[in-house]
């Protein structure tokens, strides 16, 4: 009986440990590694990182978290929300991930370098149920890549570099590749507003090497951003531009992003040659209207050191750059904010205020203030209208009435009902209230009727 209790006690104390040792983890936030060369997605207020290697030991790792950006937060205060344990995706870096699927809220996962040999060359990962699925792509033969950027489309189709696959009925097909740049790795993807897509840099050599404190290349060279390549995703076919002004020096490894009007792209970081004697050597902005290079002003309490092989999003007003090589987390945030609302200035912070950025709050202030001045417009003309028809309803009722009484008089004084066409005397000055998107913002005006006189008012569309 004494050794029944003593066994009896141990076991409710490796309980209680136990115990213990879950609740101390749920308290104690997670901090994920220093990673680079991982993948960043948002969807959904939630920007997803998954993989990626360890910047002090090039180690790949495991993880999978996100940063929930549906609420205010300081880049030195970081909430990150670990989702490790339900990820089957193997430990692997340099793999390539957008947002697609038929309602657009699913991410997609390709390819990547892995020493799993049991690795699928697509998953996907459904945020609504958190739930990973590897996916069986029918069409044509494809090979595992990495260090591509991958973009998808505005009708669901994944590009890659010599291939697309669709991310909603999970078939590959093939693009055209007539004039189509030289192949290459680490560079930069964006999609355009009007479903093309815009190559930028990277590199071709495989022996090229980069100092690990400045990021330069010193041996080897990127390749030039002289020339851009632009691929249109509707005719499937290339056409390369040549830019001018201040072009960035050769590099790769850097991020893009499409600016908040649509009509400039930002690149920032990388590793790269030369850089030409420019004060700035991380951050340029690619005008599209002209193709023009130039390097933005700007301001903020700290500028961050440059870093490489990080990710970049367009988030509210920021330009978020997740992790990356080259920085010190002593120094620097896992997450840098670069607030892009104003393209005369952009600022460095480390504040995030999800509201609306400043270009749409002014777009929707002119919008609504356009509203308000047609529903003025539209009251003041159904004044008129309805003082005018009143007035001439008025003279035409006196002089019918004159009339009655005439014929009423003529009837030896006895009162004579007037007809109509139904069982009920119409309001001759009735509104109806009618609620058709199809007449946005129009008030339309009918004619004498049998109904009687009516005004038929179309609401704007909300």
């Amino acid at each position: 009986m004494f050794e029944y209790n003593n066994v009896k006690k141990y076991f409710l104390l490796w309980i209680l440990l136990q115990v213990l040792v879950d609740v101390n983890c749920q308290l104690t936030p997670f901090k994920p590694s220093r990673i680079y060369r991982h993948t960043a997605t948002f969807i959904d207020n939630k920007l997803y990182i998954l993989g990626g290697s360890e910047a002090s030991t090039n180690n790949l790792v495991k993880e999978f978290f996100y940063l929930d950006v549906s609420i205010p937060f300081n880049t030195q205060e970081l909430s990150w929300k670990d989702l490790s344990k339900i990820s089957i995706v193997p430990f692997h870096n340099d793999a390539m991930s957008a947002k697609g699927g038929a309602k657009n809220d699913t991410l997609f996962l390709y390819g990547g370098f892995t020493d799993v040999l049991t690795m699928a060359l697509v998953y996907t990962f459904d945020p609504q149920h958190s739930v990973w699925n590897s996916q069986e792509i029918t069409g044509i033969n494809t090979i595992r890549k990495s260090s591509l950027t991958g973009v998808i489309d505005y009708n669901g189709k994944f590009y890659l570099w010599g291939g697309v696959t669709n991310t909603i009925n999970f078939s590959w097909g093939k693009g055209s590749s007539v004039n189509a740049p030289t192949k290459r790795y680490y560079y930069g993807a964006t999609l355009l507003p009007n479903n093309k897509i815009i190559y930028i840099g990277g590199v071709d050599d495989l022996t090229s090497a980069f100092d690990a404190e400045t990021l330069y290349i010193n041996k080897g060279t990127a390749l030039s951003l002289k020339e851009v390549y632009i691929y249109d995703t509707i005719n499937d076919n290339w056409d390369t531009k040549i830019t001018t002004g201040k072009i960035p020096s050769n590099r790769d490894g850097f991020s893009t992003i499409l600016g908040l009007d649509g009509q400039r792209i930002i690149i920032y970081g990388g590793v790269f040659n030369d850089p030409g004697g420019y004060v700035d050597t991380t951050l340029y902005v690619l005008d599209l209207t002209n193709f023009n290079w130039d390097i933005p002003k700007i301001t903020g309490n700290t500028i961050p050191k440059p870093r490489a092989w990080h990710k970049a999003n367009a988030i509210s007003k920021y330009m978020v750059i997740t992790f990356g090589y080259g920085y010190n987390r002593a120094v620097d945030s896992d997450i840098l904010l670069l607030d892009i609302s104003n393209n005369e200035e952009y600022v460095w912070t480390t504040s995030f205020d999800p509201s609306v950025p400043k270009s749409s709050q002014t777009s929707n202030n002119s919008s609504d203030n356009s509203k308000m001045v047609g529903a003025i417009v539209g009251s003041l003309l159904s004044g008129i209208f309805l003082s005018v028809g009143g007035f001439f309803l008025y003279k035409w009722n006196k002089k019918r009435q004159s009339q009655n009484n005439i014929n009423n008089y003529n009837n030896y004084g006895q009162e004579k009902a007037v007809p109509t066409d139904g069982s009920k005397n119409e309001n001759m000055t009735n509104h109806e209230v009618v609620n058709n998107d199809d007449y946005y913002g129009q008030e339309v005006v009918t004619a004498p009727n049998n109904d009687g006189f009516k005004f038929f008012k179309f609401l704007n569309k909300k």
